[in-house]
């Protein structure tokens, strides 16, 4: 609801565009109300500046579901700020009054039903249906390409102007988009998926071709199907029945066709408003005046019908005036005589207008007020011929009259006058209704009864919109509940992907520094080995140099003793060969050192060599330890994901059921609270449908020996009648025997004459007395026997809508329950299948896993034997091989001989790569 620091403006400025400022009651004058209903009453008016005509919407928020009514309220204006069509009503805009919204567009137009009987005897024409239907289809379809729907459709709310165009009007059921739940209509023009709404899911523009349909029908045949019945009854009737049809011959087949066509029960089968805009019975030629005629025929039978009940009105008038009060029998004849005529003429009018201009909640006939309002206009239609023809009628009890209206007279003298006219005339057209009581106590007490039943169904569409709110409200919150908890898992997750990303970090990091301490590790060992190898090799050279000095000086004096024991060769010889002797010996010894010194550096190249292999394959291995370990730890983690993942899955298929039961419930329960009000409504209304025949049965037995009295008055009236006849033909009787009949034989015969008189007078009392109880027995037990076929055929008529609403409610239940086990069916379905999904990707990703591993592990197998292959390689190039064993062999430093190298066989280097593939394989796995 708006508040506001001016009275009438919204606060909020986009509220604000939507309204304008002015006092409405200063640019509008001449208002009189041309329909009424539970969301206010329609004005034609005229503007005060431009002179225009318009028609106004006064829609009240005040009192009950205020906020509700102003929502509304800014919906309609809305949707008619967005219309621009010339098949729709043209909105000009809208004040703000007293809690009261002033809605208004040009207008110069007339619903439909002001077109059908009784102010035409017939129904309208088939061409003048297929008129109106091509107009309102027009804008149908219009409002259906914006994804628009009009949700109340039907002849009050279809205009037509001066000009003969058709316009859609009255869109405060409207919806601004598609698909669309809400229960919303005119119960007889309700498409069944509107009724069915709230249980069945949503509809969409295709209501609306029902609505037209429906139409068609009133049109055709003065009212809808099913206006006889009870509208909760024909709610049932309509939701679960065929479709209606045509029920006259008359009719052509295209129309016949049109008809069955818009009222297919499913909606997928109904055609679009632009499908029917083909159709035959819409496309065939017709004249363009054809509406027109239509509208100038209405006028001439309207002002035919207002100059009657003007002449009535003057007479009752003329007689109270002349002759005071009527009796109670010429009131009662007056008042039967007026309700004939009016009951045929204006009060039929109203009652059907009145139930065609209130949209959603019409339900039933006309009240008090329509009629007035239906005087207006026939004042305003026919002021100049009153003024013309009555001018002095009333003059002196109008001047004096309290209750005449001031005028606010901005116009010339013709306009003052024709407002005095017309205030005068509803001065004495409601001083008739206050002079006749039983007319007026029969009026308010329909008025009552129609406003007992708007009211009962503006409550159960009240209470529709209620549970449609409530299970709206449910889903929102059961959404909201799962949308948190899968954010709730999804944080679950994600942290849990973080921690396994850090762990693997914090692991990759410690195998860095451990790689990096073993390299480290591994050069000052090697370092270590090196000096271990140069400080044993000085030694064993040391050794060796000893040895060879020893030897040379043993191998010297022995040559020494062996020249000294030789005396024979010369001394100079002997010299000689001792220094010969000597190069020899030092140059073998030089020979040998140097291949001492070559077998040293050999030594120590290949056993560095070897011992490089053995720090390479150390590194091999750390890798290997590395990687399983690596891959052992994102196996360990997967399968907690995946156990995460299922402990998820389960919590989410335990939430998902616990809210479908939960919705199921609250389901049930505002479909148990809807056929228990239904049930209640209904048998309120057999209530009162039963009272109401007992007031009038009791009211006729009140009334019958009125009746009876008449009837007896009839009789007698006949008796006296026979009895002067009979006293006639006695006197003529009489004196022609006094004339055949000699003077002596008078008194005889007289005195046969006067017995013969008195037997036939006694006959004929006793056939009195006998027509008398005759007609009593008969009118009572005609009396019983109409009141007792009365109570049978309403007792009947209640049993089927009682039986009706069962099956209806049985069927809704009966719906909700497959639709129920529908959603469960699915919702297994989507749990399985989310499952297998869940299982699949656990399977898919395990598999992926473990082929990482058996790829990373191979490709690292590979690269090592590529490196090992690589080394042996370049040592085979330098010289080098069996450094294993060379290695192993150089375990002892002080071995040096190189003779004692044994030779191996290498395996084959794929079968080796496969067989350490496969050993680290399977340790990884144990």
């Amino acid at each position: 609801m708006p508040s506001s620091t001016r009275k009438g403006v919204p606060k909020d400025p986009e509220l604000a565009d939507l309204f304008f400022k002015d006092d409405p009651e200063d640019v509008f004058c001449d208002l009189h109300e041309i329909g009424h209903g539970s969301f206010g009453a329609v004005y034609f008016a005229r503007n005060s500046y431009s002179n225009e005509v318009v028609a106004i919407k006064k829609m009240s928020y005040n009192g009950k579901q205020t906020t509700e009514k102003w929502q509304d309220i800014i919906k309609e204006v809305k949707f008619l700020g967005q219309l621009r069509h010339p098949n729709t009503i043209e909105y000009k805009g809208c004040y703000l009054k007293d809690n009261t919204a002033w809605s208004f567009g040009v207008s110069r137009s007339s619903p439909l039903y002001q077109f059908l009987p009784p102010v035409h005897k017939k129904p309208l024409q088939e061409m003048e249906i297929a008129a109106i239907t091509h107009g309102a289809l027009l804008g149908l379809a219009y409002l259906h390409s914006h994804n628009m729907i009009h949700r109340d459709v039907k002849a009050g709310n279809i205009l037509l102007t001066e000009l003969g165009q058709v316009k859609l009007a009255d869109f405060g059921s409207a919806s601004i988009a598609s698909p669309a739940n809400s229960f919303v209509g005119t119960p007889y023009w309700m498409a069944p998926e509107v009724i069915l709404a709230m249980d069945e899911g949503q509809y969409e523009g295709k209501v609306d071709i029902w609505s037209l349909g429906i139409t068609c029908i009133e049109l055709a045949e003065r009212k809808p199907p099913l206006f006889n019945m009870n509208a909760m009854s024909a709610l049932y009737h309509i939701a679960q029945n065929d479709s209606p049809t045509l029920q006259s011959n008359e009719w052509s087949d295209p129309f016949r066709s049109f008809v069955d066509y818009c009222l297919l029960k499913i909606p997928q089968d109904r055609p679009s408003s632009g499908e029917l805009l083909r159709h035959d019975f819409v496309r065939r030629e017709r004249s363009p005046r054809i509406l027109l005629d239509l509208i100038q025929r209405t006028k001439d039978a309207v002002r035919e019908l207002d100059n009657l009940q003007y002449r009535k009105m003057k007479k009752i008038l003329y007689q109270e005036k002349h002759n005071g009060p009527m009796g109670e029998s010429q009131e009662e004849e007056e008042v039967g005589g007026r309700g004939r005529e009016r009951g045929k003429a204006s009060c039929k009018m109203n009652s059907l207008g009145s139930n065609h201009s209130i949209p959603s909640t019409s339900v039933s006939t006309g009240s008090q007020s329509s009629s007035v309002n239906s005087m207006q206009e026939v004042l305003d239609d026919s002021c100049s011929d009153m003024t013309a023809t009555h001018p002095q009628d009333y003059s002196s009890t109008l001047e004096s009259s309290p209750h005449t209206k001031k005028v606010n007279v901005k116009r010339g003298g013709g306009r003052r006058a024709r407002y005095i006219l017309i205030n005068r005339c509803m001065f004495f057209f409601s001083h008739l209704l206050t002079s006749l009581p039983p007319q007026v106590t029969k009026q308010i007490h329909e008025h009552e009864q129609e406003s007992e039943l708007r009211e009962q169904m503006s409550g159960y569409k009240r209470m529709r919109r209620q549970h449609q709110k409530q299970l709206i409200a449910l889903e929102n919150k059961l959404k909201a509940e799962m949308d948190e908890h899968r954010l709730k898992l999804q944080k679950e997750v994600e942290t849990q992907a973080n921690n396994a990303y850090i762990e693997l970090e914090k692991l990759a990091k410690r195998h860095a520094v451990h790689s990096e301490k073993e390299m480290k590790t591994a050069l000052t060992d090697e370092k270590k080995f090196q000096q271990q190898i140069v400080a044993q090799q000085k030694k064993e050279l040391t050794t060796f140099l000893d040895n060879q000095k020893k030897q040379y000086k043993l191998c010297k004096e022995k040559i020494k003793e062996e020249m000294n024991e030789d005396h024979s060769t010369p001394k100079k010889e002997k010299q000689e060969r001792l220094s010969k002797h000597k190069e020899n010996m030092q140059h073998s010894q030089a020979e040998e050192e140097a291949q001492l010194l070559a077998q040293q550096r050999v030594f120590y190249d290949r056993n560095c060599r070897a011992f490089k292999r053995k720090v390479m394959i150390k590194r091999h291995d750390l890798e290997q330890e590395q990687i399983r370990e690596e891959l052992n730890k994102k196996k360990t983690q997967k399968e907690m994901e995946h156990a995460m993942l299922i402990r998820h899955d389960e919590s989410m298929q335990e939430l998902e059921y616990r809210q479908l039961k939960i919705l199921q419930k609250l389901r049930m329960d505002l479909i148990r609270l809807q056929h228990q009000t239904e049930l209640e409504n209904q048998i309120e209304y057999n209530n009162r449908r039963e009272r109401e025949l007992h007031r009038k049965h009791v009211l006729e037995l009140r009334q019958q020996p009125k009746n009876l009295k008449a009837l007896e008055l009839q009789i007698k009236k006949q008796f006296q009648d026979t009895c002067k006849v009979q006293t006639k033909q006695y006197k003529a009787l009489r004196h022609h025997q006094m004339e055949v009949t000699p003077k002596a034989e008078h008194k005889t015969v007289l005195k046969a004459l006067k017995d013969e008189q008195t037997r036939k007078l006694a006959i004929l009392a006793e056939q009195y007395e006998q027509s008398i109880n005759e007609m009593m027995a008969s009118q009572a037990l005609r009396l019983d026997e109409a009141q007792e076929a009365e109570c049978q055929a309403l007792r009947q008529q209640l049993q089927q809508e009682m039986e009706l609403l069962n099956a209806y409610q049985s069927k809704i239940k009966m719906q909700t329950e497959a639709q129920h086990e529908r959603e469960q069916q699915k919702l297994e379905q989507k749990v399985s299948l989310r499952r297998a999904h869940l299982e699949q990707k656990i399977e898919e990703e395990l598999v992926s896993i473990q082929k990482e591993r058996t790829d990373r592990i191979k490709h690292l197998l590979e690269r090592q034997e590529r490196e090992i292959d690589s080394f042996d390689m370049e040592s085979m190039r330098l010289g080098f091989c069996n450094l294993v064993q060379v290695f192993t062999a150089a375990g002892s430093l002080s071995q040096t001989h190189l003779d004692a190298k044994k030779k191996t066989t290498t395996k084959n280097n794929n079968k080796r790569l496969q067989n350490r593939v496969q050993c680290v394989f399977w340790a990884g796995r144990t």
